[in-house]
């Protein structure tokens, strides 16, 4: 039965579709509105999960992240409410895969591509931080593909507020495990921005050498390896990457955050001057100065998308199991 949804920020009317996720808090659907151009997302919280005052308090705070955020490089948000008892909101649609599924079927990418791509990703952290939002969880499969080729950022689901109250900022450590900074493994208090630059680093060096920096049999490996161990030199595996960039990727995984790169623009200014010295290029040529590379295949309709999926509740799982392991 087609349900109506009227939103409270937008006012505007989603009807809903088919199902194109299901998780243990909550279910997506596409939904279409005769005010937006496309179709949408709708996340609605499962009732029997209403009533965790965590759960929804991590919903409503994501909420109110994505109406703060306003970028082309990250999701969009088109408001939430409630129905019937049942919290929801709606956000954009993204069903062309993300940069997990790309580098799965091409290996690493080509080193002008991977610049290109990770101009897009700084300037959605520099957005998220001039907020005051610090993602940390930022990882290829966090990285989705618009219709036109270009990168958003989502899932924002245990990002920190740095200006309001956060309510996973108490000593409990979250983060996924290949990509978290050393100050996010401790999980020190006066986590910054910067933490989302370590793991912009390892998502850069994923895309060139086709693996992330570290990898482990188990967390316990992987995470000795962020606090102690140096990557191995990307060109020492025969990768094409100029020198420069290589340079630029050892410094935002250097393990003290002083030592990285000043800010998220930093890097866009580095990745920018450093092409264009080098290479006599600008970042707008790169599509003309790289292989062309195969689309990333998309379900067929009524195949679940995981990945939009997981933009709204991988986050909520993975909280709880790390308050459940290192809380006192």
């Amino acid at each position: 039965m087609t349900r109506h949804l009227r939103f409270l920020p937008t006012k505007a009317t989603f009807e809903l579709g088919d199902r194109i996720g299901l998780g243990t808090v909550g279910v997506v659907y596409r939904a279409t509105s005769p005010d937006l151009d496309e179709p949408v997302a709708v996340k609605l919280l499962h009732p029997s999960v209403s009533s965790d005052e965590r759960i929804v308090d991590r919903f409503e705070r994501e909420v109110m992240i994505m109406e703060r955020l306003n970028h082309p490089n990250i999701v969009k948000h088109y408001g939430g409410g409630i129905l019937d008892g049942q919290y929801f909101y709606a956000m954009q649609l993204l069903d062309h895969g993300t940069l997990k599924d790309l580098i799965a079927q091409q290996g690493r990418l080509p080193w002008q591509r991977v610049v290109a791509y990770s101009d897009q990703i700084a300037a959605a952290l520099q957005h998220a931080h001039n907020f005051g939002i610090i993602h940390r969880d930022l990882k290829p499969s966090n990285l989705f593909f618009t219709d036109d080729g270009r990168l958003v950022l989502g899932d924002f689901g245990i990002a920190r507020d740095t200006h309001r109250a956060d309510i996973t900022a108490d000593r409990i450590t979250v983060g996924t495990y290949a990509y978290m900074s050393p100050e996010q493994i401790c999980a020190d208090r006066t986590i910054s921005g910067k933490a989302d630059l370590y793991s912009l680093g390892c998502v850069m060096y994923e895309m060139l050498t086709g693996q992330p920096p570290y990898m482990g049999a188990n967390f316990a490996q992987i995470w000795e390896q962020h606090l102690h161990a140096a990557p191995r030199g990307i060109r020492d595996q025969g990768i094409e990457c100029p020198e420069w960039l290589e340079h630029l990727v050892m410094q935002l995984l250097a393990k003290n955050p002083i030592d990285r790169p000043f800010n998220a623009r930093a890097v866009q200014g580095i990745l920018r001057q450093r092409l264009r010295d080098e290479s006599g290029l600008e970042i707008t040529d790169l599509a003309e100065h790289s292989p062309p590379l195969t689309p990333v295949s998309v379900p067929q309709e009524g195949q679940p998308r995981i990945w939009v999926l997981w933009i709204v509740l991988a986050a909520a799982a993975l909280v709880v199991v790390a308050a459940a392991i290192f809380s006192p």
